[in-house]
């Protein structure tokens, strides 16, 4: 049988009984938290919980970032047989209302004064909120501190102190674990419901198939939200089942001096991260004396020969082993020091990965495992393994997963990773979940003769010129941002006769370039008008789009002075675009772009 999420937090901290089973970063200085800190932490906040008055079902709200208080919520509430509710703490208080009244949330816990004061602002509103609660010993009117609660607890289990271990044992894996609203981009937000045996079976297969190699002595760097399934099923629940311990980052912008710090030697990320360090290399090498730059040509070719022969199952030649040697300890084991040194796995998923970005990695000694899923699937349905990594590909369905392609392309899939349903939304769930039981992912995709899946696009997100022609053009965008004057890129031509886009320029490398040109200092706003500057990225765009049809090939630019951003509505929390947010924002801008020459 599958364990419960409870079952899996309880055996890691009974059999593991680590020194630092959970690490944080306190007044600059690194602190750990041991198993028995962390079992105490859970047991004290649940009975507090109880002590609030929440009972088997209701829910519980967590807003707040990465923190080992954050875990703390999270399994005190599964241990007592209550559901968390997860809030983006990037989200303003109206679409936190909209989850708190639709959730029917009892008990909302914040992690800072800022964040509960969101929540204050719209609790008269939500009815059913009863106890605002502030991981912070900040005070504030209107809430109660997480300390004080563990207090309550505390004391509770004075009297019975194996009164929780009682009760995380009657959870079921039938039991609902969480509710994790989706973005809400093409209407109201639905609150995906899974269960402690959906999100369960995904731990048991992950950590077997993914995982098996690590142990107590392996660490991770906790930085992708954790109010994402993603995050919170691969960087939480897995890595307590394999006794990993979980190092909490700073912020993400602090994620590069982290890395350096904890040396990990497990990496979770999306694939903006993975582009961000590439980019930051190849820029170090632009610049770098002509001696420098060979070097590195010759280590990355070298390496790449490497994973290419262990993408074709081959043993490199005994000449290439030794050239790779040389390679490796001149540059390629510098470019890995700069995740900290240890990376034993590197696992991608949240977005499709550009092929260059798997292969720079690749020859750089780090395979990257790319996998799919959505949050409706907990998440993941098919991933790569260290045994079979098929650069492009997203793997094989995992063990106990079903996968099968429509007639459209679409991608199927049925299993006991197959969510319970959209909250208080049986319509919506009758849409995505059929009478057969498989679930239609709207993304569409193939399977090879080995059964390695491929992700082709979005079934919505397909741009139909008003010839017919079909483009996919996710596919095209991540070739075009392998360009080092391409930050971000959103093509558009859905019902048009040729397909346009808006480009967010790569700035550090465009400025470069731009000075090179005799493009005088300028802002952002005068750089994306500058029509030298607007040739020199058409210029680009033209230079990596040789392989594509004609009806492919992007016609026209508009270059965006401001990347996109979460707080702005245009990325989902794992860094992916919001296409339908960005084209409404900009419409004027593409409809000029198609406006008659006159």
């Amino acid at each position: 049988m599958t364990e419960t999420l409870s079952e899996i937090f309880y055996r890691s901290v009974d059999h593991y009984q680590k020194p630092d089973h959970l690490k944080v970063k306190k007044r600059k200085v690194w602190t750990s938290i041991s198993s028995a800190e962390f079992r105490t932490a859970v047991e004290e906040l649940a009975a507090g919980f109880e002590s609030l008055g929440l009972k088997a079902a209701e829910r519980v709200g967590i807003l707040g970032e990465n923190r080992p208080e954050w875990a703390f919520c999270d399994l005190a509430t599964l241990c007592v047989r209550g559901t968390v509710v997860t809030i983006y703490p990037s989200l303003p208080p109206k679409q936190i209302l909209y989850i708190l009244k639709d959730s029917g949330v009892r008990i909302v816990v914040a992690s800072n004064p800022e964040q509960a004061e969101k929540i204050l602002s719209v609790k008269s509103e939500a009815p059913e909120l009863q106890h605002v609660i502030v991981m912070d010993d900040t005070p504030v009117l209107g809430t109660q501190s997480l300390s004080s609660v563990r207090e309550v607890g505390r004391r509770a289990l004075a009297l019975d102190k194996d009164h929780i271990r009682r009760q995380a044992a009657t959870v079921r894996p039938d039991d609902l674990a969480t509710l994790i609203y989706t973005s809400g981009t093409t209407g109201d937000p639905k609150g995906v419901m899974l269960t402690h045996g959906n999100l369960g079976s995904n731990v048991e297969t992950c950590a077997k198939e993914i995982f098996a190699i690590l142990g107590p002595a392996d660490s991770v760097l906790s930085f992708l939200p954790l109010c994402h399934v993603f995050e919170r099923m691969g960087g939480q629940y897995v890595m307590l089942k394999r006794g990993v311990t979980i190092a909490y980052a700073e912020a993400f912008d602090s994620v590069p001096q982290n890395l350096a710090e904890i040396k990990p030697t497990i990496l979770i990320s999306v694939p903006r991260l993975y582009e961000k360090v590439m980019a930051r290399v190849r820029d170090k090498v632009a610049v770098a004396p002509p001696l420098r730059k060979k070097l590195f040509a010759f280590a990355e070719a070298t390496g790449r020969a490497v994973f290419e022969a262990s993408q074709r199952g081959e043993k490199p030649s005994s000449w290439l082993t030794f050239k790779h040697g040389i390679a490796d300890r001149l540059v390629l084991s510098k470019v890995r020091a700069g995740l900290g040194g240890n990376i034993k796995i590197a696992v991608s998923g949240g977005a499709a990965l550009p092929r260059e970005i798997g292969m720079f990695f690749g020859a750089m000694g780090i395979p990257i495992l790319e996998g799919y899923g959505l949050t409706e699937t907990s998440p993941v349905i098919a991933v790569n393994t260290p045994s079979t990594n098929r650069l492009g590909s997203v793997g094989k369905p995992i063990e106990g997963v079903e996968v099968k392609i429509a007639e459209d392309g679409e991608i199927l899939t049925r299993g006991p990773h197959v969510m319970r349903g959209y909250f208080n939304k049986p319509e919506a769930t009758a849409e995505v979940i059929d009478r057969d039981g498989f679930f239609h992912t709207g993304d569409i995709g193939r399977l090879d003769q080995d059964g390695y899946l491929y992700i082709t696009d979005r079934k919505k997100d397909l741009i139909v010129t008003s010839a017919g022609k079909n483009i996919a053009p996710q596919a095209i965008e991540n070739i075009l941002k392998t360009h080092p004057l391409i930050g971000e890129i959103v093509m558009v031509g859905n019902a048009r006769n040729y397909p346009t886009a808006l480009v967010v320029p790569n700035f550090d490398n465009l400025a470069r370039v731009a000075g090179e040109n005799r493009v005088g200092r300028a802002s952002r706003e005068e750089l994306v008008a500058n029509p030298r500057v607007i040739e020199l990225v058409e210029h680009a765009i033209a230079s990596m789009s040789k392989d594509l049809a004609q009806y492919e090939k992007i016609k026209k630019i508009t270059l965006l002075p401001k990347e996109f951003s979460i707080d702005a509505g245009e990325l989902t929390p794992t860094l992916k675009v919001k296409r339908r947010v960005v084209e409404a924002k900009y419409k004027d801008l593409i409809d000029r772009m198609y406006a008659p020459v006159a």
